[in-house]
């Protein structure tokens, strides 16, 4: 077993942190986006999405996309539990990290994609040119992780995690998609104190280093 990753980018991270959190380890591969090796033939059997994180099974199976690569992690390792310890506990999480994903990461990803230099010919991941930015998607994106921040203030007003009261799949999304909006300036609005106050604490984690 091995993974593609790429220790810049956010959805890798997110994995990397799952990981983490269970204690496990799996060799890994560096694809550099930024020398955009993803687009290379070699990668492209792996991932023909051309996207990174990427499981490679030892039957040489591959899952893509972070949050399927977790789940997997889960089934075969699922102590400590992080996507829901019973079948209401499960549905929340899973609830809450569709609204961080929709909400919040997608709005990241526009402020960044459309932002950044780097992405001037490539607005959307997995082609390696003739998308052009959108810049008008700059300040939407911006309003949109907004929105999404005083939602999650309102509901870690009353719970110590994204979720409830453990910590979960859904916190290690929101988490890694606030630093990833960072690239784009963006910060947390500042009557927004319970995400800082929850932030800080995630920080704090070891997994937030991974």
């Amino acid at each position: 077993m091995k993974l593609y990753d790429f220790s810049l980018a956010p959805n890798p991270r997110r994995v990397r942190m799952f990981l983490a959190e269970k204690g496990v380890s799996i060799p890994s591969v560096q694809i550099n986006t930024r020398e955009r090796e993803q687009f290379s033939e070699d990668f492209k059997r792996v991932s023909p999405r051309c996207i990174v994180p990427v499981l490679e099974l030892d039957d040489g199976t591959c899952i893509a996309e972070s949050v399927s690569i977790c789940r997997y992690i889960e089934e075969i390792h699922p102590e400590p539990k992080l996507f829901g310890r019973d079948a209401k506990e499960k549905a929340i999480v899973d609830m809450w990290n569709r609204h961080a994903e929709t909400d919040c990461y997608g709005a990241a990803a526009e402020m960044v994609r459309n932002g950044a230099p780097m992405f001037s010919d490539r607005g959307l991941p997995g082609q390696p040119s003739g998308v052009p930015q959108i810049p008008e998607l700059v300040e939407r994106g911006r309003r949109t992780v907004d929105r999404f921040m005083r939602y999650l203030d309102q509901q870690l007003a009353n719970n110590p995690f994204v979720a409830g009261d453990v910590f979960s799949m859904a916190d290690i999304t929101v988490f890694i998609t606030i630093d990833f909006s960072q690239r784009a300036n963006y910060q947390v609005p500042a009557d927004c104190k319970n995400v800082q106050r929850w932030r800080d604490e995630v920080a704090s984690r070891p997994s937030a280093s991974a």
